[in-house]
């Protein structure tokens, strides 16, 4: 296949890696802090079903901060057809195109830079050129949908399901009550905002799976003791019925239906290994399994409609493509395409209803990313948006995969981010030991990291560690993590440290920790863990003091949040102060920075005020940042940038960079 790539950007691949040495930094010209801030300017893109447009979020400064409005470009003109903009810290979460002309939208609630926005419940559609606006549900319905009273405000949530196979405009829309206990599937008119129940199960907060003309087959949540629970049905008219565990295994997740709805594709761990991707037939039962890593779960790459998986990803280390038929036209299109991209990874993320266009996306280690559009008929790939387009990937570090043998044989993955040094002859580098957030249901991966990426810029070495307890490899794997916040998560990060050290690789004498959420717990129990190893410790966002959490109104008010914390942090007072930070603040000997917010919900201010108290009390009194608008994360520019420059001075000053 020959391909012509217009308008692409080259990918710098350095084939050398040296340690940057203090004298070397000060001769070097610094990236300036502003281009780690835009971070994510462009983001989920979507082609529409005629390739005719693209719907694509773009970060858009607003009242001191970059907020992610909805943008709608004509293609190949990358015209600006119209913009969507929602009120203060409501953003567009998820964009779905319903027809050529018309798209369904759930609205997402920014809660800090440092978390996940949250959704609201509430879905609206409007036209490509921002006309034929309609409320579809959501609490604010009274006031928005253009049916006055008939549905007044709704008293619950809804999640978008599916979308009707004829595109005439409607949409399979799951609802759930806010004191419900069951939960409701709809069919509605886009246009007129009518609904028309399907079916409803008598348990809530279920998602609903539907095959493509709209047939509801199976339903998946949790209970409040966070187990998995399946319903399944045959056939129209047929009761749900709830699926044993043995069936279930340790998860199981629909994906995919085939084009008549009688197959299913879906990732399923039987036992709380990775899991594997099946093809089942509905109607004889009959099971294939089609791909499986054993240390690894596992990402799919789908073909057009009707969708197919045409290849897997590991995520572990560089992401590697395995082709499930590699002769298919989808495998040998990704081939070709990869081929113009040395050291970076091809995603697809969706093609045109006839498949004559693909948009696919492009990112690497050094290079933030890039979407692109390739036209089959032509063999062309035209670039339309960069993610960061400030960020120069030729001046960006590598990102190394660590494999570190911990002290009981638990195989633990880490990332180490490693200055440039232009050629400089090298010295071991300060370390900066980077813990990522959760624990649990969150791993660091091999793309692109702006933490990372402005540290190693100003000379430091970055470690980031896939401890146990992280997502990637299976619910064994992240149950190792279970109760064990102070005990094996940090012994695997000392353990990442010491293999570090060992290799010669980090100056042992100018290590500092730092983390967000979670991240900034363990950056502070690392240096009360080995208050000779680590000479700073910055925490941001954190959660320090373990016997308050149950006394949070997420606890309080949620059963099933009670029920996860008791089961990954335990509910023994004398376990829960042994492992909290602000408990064991005599321990801490290491120069403190603490950040928070006074609107973080989800490590409340009360972790930042307990610590702080705490470090003064022993004499140790900390830096501290506290911003009352800001919650989980800052999203002020100003603010973000100068955090970035007070962490380059307190890093400097602590680990003694010229």
């Amino acid at each position: 296949m020959k391909l012509l790539l217009k308008k692409i950007a080259g990918i710098t691949i350095s084939a050398s890696f040296l340690l940057l040495g203090s004298s070397a930094l000060a001769q070097k010209k610094l990236v300036p802090v502003e281009h780690f801030i835009s971070e994510n300017m462009f983001s989920n893109p979507r082609l529409s079903p005629d390739g005719q447009h693209i719907a694509i979020k773009v970060k858009i400064m607003r009242n001191g901060r970059l907020t992610p409005m909805l943008h709608i470009y004509s293609l190949p003109s990358l015209q600006l057809i119209s913009t969507m903009a929602l009120p203060k810290f409501e953003i567009p979460l998820s964009v779905y195109w319903i027809s050529n002309t018309r798209l369904v939208v759930t609205k997402g609630l920014e809660v800090g830079l440092r978390e996940a926005p949250q959704a609201t419940g509430e879905v609206i559609a409007v036209d490509l050129d921002g006309k034929k606006f309609e409320y579809l549900y959501g609490y604010d319905n009274f006031k928005s949908s253009n049916k006055g009273t008939r549905y007044l405000d709704d008293r619950g949530y809804g999640t978008l399901e599916g979308i009707n196979e004829n595109k005439n405009g409607n949409i399979y829309l799951g609802v759930h009550l806010w004191q419900g206990k069951s939960s409701s599937l709809y069919e509605i008119d886009t246009f007129k905002s009518t609904r028309k129940l399907i079916t409803d199960i008598a348990k809530p907060n279920l998602s609903f799976y539907l095959t493509a003309n709209g047939v509801p087959r199976f339903a998946t949540g949790y209970d409040d003791e966070n187990q998995q629970i399946v319903f399944r049905k045959d056939s129209a008219g047929q009761a749900w019925q709830a699926m044993s565990k043995e069936w279930i295994g340790s998860s199981f997740r629909p994906l995919e239906f085939t084009d008549n709805g009688e197959g299913l594709y879906f990732m399923q761990s039987e036992d709380g290994e990775p899991a594997a991707l099946f093809k089942e037939n509905l109607v004889t039962g009959k099971r294939t399994k089609l791909a499986h890593d054993a240390n690894t779960d596992l990402s799919v790459q789908w073909t057009e409609y009707p969708y197919q998986p045409f290849a897997v990803v590991n995520q572990q280390g560089i992401p590697q493509f395995t082709y499930l038929d590699t002769n298919s036209s989808n495998a040998q299109l990704h081939k070709a395409l990869a081929a113009q991209f040395p050291g970076a990874i091809v995603n697809f993320i969706n093609f045109t209803d006839d498949g004559n266009k693909l948009l696919f996306g492009v990112a690497s280690d050094r290079d933030p990313g890039s979407f692109y559009l390739f036209d089959r008929k032509t063999g062309t790939a035209d670039l339309l948006f960069s993610v960061m387009p400030e960020i120069d990937p030729s001046e960006m570090a590598e990102r190394r995969p660590v494999q570190v043998p911990t002290r009981d044989g638990q195989g633990i993955e880490a990332y180490l981010t490693m200055p440039k040094t232009d050629g400089i002859a090298a010295k071991a580098a300060p370390l900066i030991v980077f813990p990522h957030g959760g624990p649990h249901g969150v791993r660091d991966s091999w793309y692109f990291d702006s933490d990372a990426q402005f540290l190693a810029s100003r000379g430091y070495a970055v470690l980031q560690v896939n401890y146990r307890g992280s997502s990637g490899r299976g619910e064994n794997f992240r149950a190792l993590g279970y109760r064990e916040w102070g005990g094996k998560i940090q012994d695997d990060i000392i353990d990442s440290v010491n293999h570090l050290i060992k290799l010669g690789q980090v100056d042992s004498r100018r290590i500092c920790s730092f983390g967000a959420s979670f991240g900034a717990y363990s950056a502070l129990m690392l240096a009360i863990r080995e208050p000779n190893l680590f000479r700073c410790a910055i925490g941001y966002a954190g959660v320090y003091d373990l016997t308050y959490i149950f006394d949070e109104a997420r606890a309080k008010n949620l059963k099933s949040t009670t029920n996860y914390f008791a089961k990954v942090l335990s509910q023994d007072p004398a376990v829960l102060r042994k492992n909290s930070p602000a408990l064991n603040a005599d321990k801490l000997k290491a120069p403190v920075w603490i950040i928070h917010g006074g609107k973080d919900e989800v490590t409340p201010p009360e972790h930042a005020y307990r610590m702080r108290k705490a470090l003064i009390d022993a004499g140790n009194e900390p830096e501290w940042t506290f911003e009352p608008d800001e919650g989980h994360g800052f999203y002020d520019v100003e603010r973000r940038k100068d955090l970035y420059l007070r962490l380059e001075q307190f890093l400097g000053k602590h680990l003694q960079m010229k």
